[in-house]
């Protein structure tokens, strides 16, 4: 299996922002796309059907977000509910890719590029995103195959 052509969007699903990111068709390079604000959820689900009719990607790489002992938490299941949500609004396909560390790491990194609290703040979850796809990308580059899992189709296997 070879790297399937394509622009993907990374979304890191937070209690209060999204962050998103994407990626050339060939899967080069991630980059920041937009923080949407979570407390209007219709508002939110348009702003990503709106995205998402832009960029027309093959797939949306979301973060899973499992704790260091690899289980869901009630954060992860609110997410994960989310994420089903978005697969509705948007009809694209889902693949959920672990995020452990990805805000540290993004936190990290833009503190690196001189930014200060305050100004992370705003813009850690479309790094975080960046950082979700960026690693997806080099996952399916190295190996052929689509890192993370599908979407489950049942609740109950979140």
């Amino acid at each position: 299996m070879s790297f399937r052509r394509g622009r993907r969007l990374g979304l890191d699903i937070g209690s209060v922002r999204i962050g998103v990111a994407a990626c050339d068709p060939d899967g080069i390079l991630a980059t920041p796309l937009s923080v949407i604000r979570r407390s209007d959820e219709p508002a939110a689900l348009r702003q990503l059907r709106e995205i998402v009719g832009e960029y027309e990607p093959i797939e949306l790489l979301i973060g899973d977000p499992k704790s260091l002992d690899g289980a869901a938490r009630a954060a992860a299941v609110s997410a994960l509910e989310f994420a089903r949500r978005i697969s509705l609004a948007t009809a694209t396909a889902i693949r959920l890719v672990d995020e452990r560390f990805t805000t540290v790491e993004a936190h990290h990194a833009l503190a690196a590029a001189g930014k200060n609290s305050r100004q992370r703040r705003e813009i850690v979850d479309a790094q975080a995103a960046v950082i979700i796809l960026q690693n997806a990308l080099e996952f399916e580059h190295n190996t052929g195959a689509p890192a993370g899992r599908a979407m489950p189709d049942e609740e109950s296997d979140l």
